[in-house]
């Protein structure tokens, strides 16, 4: 590679001080290494951290500088450019995030040598449909969530797989996940958690108000539809939809979120061929 473009929190003097040493160590063996000026409007349906039009052409890879919020939000903003994207962990965690801060230099010298492999992992898309019939769309790598907003209390959910009726819940909220967010809201729920290279949807309640609850495993071709149901509903209340934590989207009394496998990918650098078991036993301890 010889051609980088960096993202990082610029409210962060950490990440500013990482992003201008990765700029000057790539440069110094001379190599282009081009650095996120500035953030976007947050509130824009399409373009919420990182602007994909003002990366130059001649880039071949994206360093997302933070945690995992960093490199769930560049998936996101860049997916339409199919670049690869390399996390390095300047949080606490970091599970997408494999690269510590620390393995900064030994990690570019492999970059420039070409010396990585990629790892294409599953999108989930999601499409809101109000009752009024006004859809909106986006997209995700870890999950979709829909979930109560307004006060303390349970919604009511009707779920359906390719149309046909699955269940009701009444519940906090439903996290539908890919392989991938299963280590993330979905594990916390009570999720399982699945190798990041398969290829299916989880289905998650949070906090059912039922005694036994489990999580649904669904195959990766079929179309969930989670509706908001209509009993003690309020207006201050309700339900919303976020995608991997951002771009609420309220469905409202009667909307529905249309949830499938995306045709789009997230692409991932890895460094090492390390075996899913083991990283995930260095990881969640």
């Amino acid at each position: 590679m010889n051609s980088f473009f960096v993202i990082t929190n610029q409210q962060k003097e950490p990440a500013i001080r990482e992003a201008a040493y990765i700029k000057n160590y790539l440069e110094q063996r001379g190599k282009i290494c081009y650095l996120q000026r500035d953030g976007v409007n947050m509130q824009s349906d399409h373009l919420r951290y990182t602007d994909a039009s003002k990366i130059p052409e001649d880039v071949e890879c994206v360093i997302a500088l933070g945690g995992d919020g960093t490199l769930l939000h560049a998936s996101r903003d860049l997916v339409d450019t199919s670049l690869p994207l390399l996390g390095v962990n300047l949080g606490t965690l970091g599970y997408l995030a494999e690269i510590e801060h620390t393995r900064t230099a030994q990690t570019l010298d492999r970059l420039i040598a070409d010396d990585y492999y990629i790892e294409d992992r599953m999108m989930l898309q999601g499409t809101v449909v109000s009752e009024s019939g006004e859809r909106r769309k986006d997209i995700a790598l870890n999950d979709i969530v829909i979930s109560r907003r307004g006060r303390l209390r349970v919604v009511d959910f009707n779920v359906y797989v390719d149309d046909v009726f699955l269940c009701s819940y009444r519940a906090d909220g439903i996290i539908v996940s890919t392989p991938t967010g299963s280590t993330g809201y979905s594990l916390s729920a009570g999720g399982p958690i699945v190798s990041p290279d398969a290829s299916l949807i989880l289905l998650t309640a949070i906090a059912p108000h039922t005694l036994i609850s489990r999580t649904i495993v669904l195959p990766d071709h079929v179309v969930v539809t989670v509706e908001v149901g209509n009993e003690r509903f309020e207006e201050e209340g309700g339900a919303e939809a976020s995608f991997d934590g951002d771009t609420f989207l309220v469905p409202g009394k009667g909307g529905r979120i249309a949830i499938s496998k995306s045709e789009k990918k997230t692409h991932l650098i890895k460094m090492n061929h390390t075996s899913f078991v083991k990283n995930l036993r260095e990881k969640l301890k």
